[in-house]
């Protein structure tokens, strides 16, 4: 019944001016549209594989720098290795315009951290167990973020590598790999640690890595033979790139009736 001193006034509804607790799991807070809403329901401009490995004191990653717009080689200067603090490190393949859009939400996430300067950094694994949450929540919308990512870094003085794609799915090991380097690289990187019978030293694990890029560039026709590969110890990380694989073509001289 209406308040017979304020004939006009009504209860307000239930946590009114309360917290938005159902806005603090959708990332990012999109505003509501009228009208249809178009999703974008296949990646453009799309990065192939990523690779990496632990090594005996650290992890290191590798990426190509192609950008591929559907089957022709576009953008061959492209970045997909992310630095985002001295223990962590990125490696982005799929769509390049929501790996950019992530991107900048991650550098702000370590600005956020480094203003604070209470003596924690963005680690490792939270940053993988944060883009679990998010990629999951894009997908259950059914507006993915169409990216396979990476995660590599230190945490409490042991290697960690952690992998998430656009449906969520999210799980660590001890190699990985991304898009075609799925099926070329990984038996590569594995039979090199079998042979060593444990974790590869840093040249080894370099060298295995170059082999894969190598290898991917001559099997995959969206790879590239410019890459960026970064390593990340107990004394930090680094980016290197882009460098150019050592290809050799003298045998094409020999190569004749396909003029």
């Amino acid at each position: 019944m209406p308040s017979t001193m304020f004939p006009d006034s009504k209860c307000p509804p239930l946590w009114a001016n309360g917290p938005d607790f159902q806005g603090i799991h959708s990332f990012p807070n999109k505003p509501a549209v009228l009208g249809p809403k178009k999703l974008t329901q296949s990646p453009v401009t799309t990065g192939s594989s990523v690779l990496a490995m632990k090594y005996d004191g650290g992890v290191m990653i590798a990426a190509d720098t192609l950008g591929s717009y559907g089957s022709m080689a576009r953008f061959p200067d492209l970045k997909r290795v992310l630095k985002v603090n001295d223990s962590t490190v990125l490696g982005v393949g799929g769509d390049y315009a929501d790996f950019q859009f992530l991107s900048e939400i991650i550098k702000q996430k370590q600005i956020d951290e480094d203003c604070k300067d209470d003596g924690f950094t963005l680690k490792p694994k939270a940053l993988h167990c944060w883009l679990t949450r998010v990629l999951y929540n894009r997908r259950s919308k059914f507006d993915p973020l169409w990216n396979v990512i990476i995660v590599a870094g230190m945490q409490d003085n042991e290697p960690y590598l952690g992998f998430c794609n656009l449906q969520g799915t999210a799980f660590t090991d001890t190699v990985m790999a991304t898009g075609m380097g799925v099926d070329l690289c990984l038996p590569v990187m594995r039979n090199a640690m079998e042979k060593k019978g444990g974790l590869l030293s840093y040249t080894e694990a370099k060298a295995t890595l170059l082999q894969c890029v190598r290898l991917a560039y001559l099997r995959d026709c969206r790879s590239w033979p410019k890459y960026h590969v970064a390593s990340i110890d107990a004394n930090g990380s680094t980016i290197e790139g882009p460098l150019m694989i050592d290809s050799d073509w003298e045998f094409a001289k020999g190569v004749k009736g396909y003029e």
